[in-house]
């Protein structure tokens, strides 16, 4: 049985051509088309040209987003010593050390939206690799959340510091930022995005790196985006 939409989603659906769209233009439509009742966060996916089986075909990274995504993210810090006080005085909203390594494991406990750890606390973070690993919070030296510099760490995910890695099917899928944001605070979000994902682009990558590329809303339609944008970031 085919499946149903409502007449908002067949709407929006039906405003996108058939046809690739400036970053500008996309993120216009979007707002313009909107139906939702509540402010919408804005995505970009991008379909790429690389095998993730293979190690050396992984694209992974972080970027800070000049404009930030809305609303500020609740960073726990696992650390010791006099970090302690540095973390805390940086802005991080949960600090602790072995007894919130303890919390996180029998209670499961995950209420925050990133996890930095000191290298001296990794031998106990790494137990809770079964109850942070699904959410995508466990602490890793390549997206900088196992550092000794907490302070930094701390202060640059909560300016709109996020993390991008391509899944299984080679998608890596971002967001940008709420619908309610200007136009142009959206476009050079998603355009630091863009650049980054292309400098991450491994050197075992053959053949067409970015396949395709899309803008969309939580609610809204996909928007192809014109290759352009991309082949100016080369």
């Amino acid at each position: 049985m085919a499946k149903k939409f409502s007449k908002n989603i067949t709407k929006s659906r039906a405003s996108v051509e058939t046809r690739p769209y400036a970053l500008l233009d996309a993120v216009s439509l979007l707002q313009k088309i909107k139906f939702a009742k509540f402010d919408e966060t804005v995505d970009l996916t991008m379909r790429l040209g690389v095998d993730t089986r293979h190690a050396d075909q992984m694209v992974r990274g972080t970027v800070v987003l000049p404009h930030g995504l809305g609303k500020t993210k609740k960073v726990a810090v696992i650390t010791s010593g006099d970090r302690l006080k540095e973390a805390e005085a940086a802005g991080a909203d949960i600090v602790g050390g072995e007894e919130l390594v303890e919390k996180i494991q029998k209670e499961g406990w995950t209420d925050f939206d990133a996890l930095i750890a000191t290298p001296d606390m990794m031998k106990s973070v790494g137990r809770l690799g079964k109850v942070l690993g699904p959410r995508g919070l466990m602490p890793n030296p390549k997206t900088g959340t196992v550092t000794t510099d907490v302070a930094s760490a701390v202060k640059e995910i909560k300016a709109g510091k996020i993390e991008f890695r391509a899944d299984k099917t080679a998608l890596v899928h971002v967001p940008v930022g709420k619908l309610s944001f200007p136009v142009e605070k959206l476009v050079e979000n998603a355009s630091t995005v863009i650049t980054s994902v292309m400098r991450a682009k491994p050197s075992a990558a053959k053949g067409k790196y970015v396949k395709a590329i899309y803008l969309s809303s939580t609610m809204g339609p996909g928007v192809p985006l014109d290759r352009t944008i991309v082949d100016a970031k080369i």
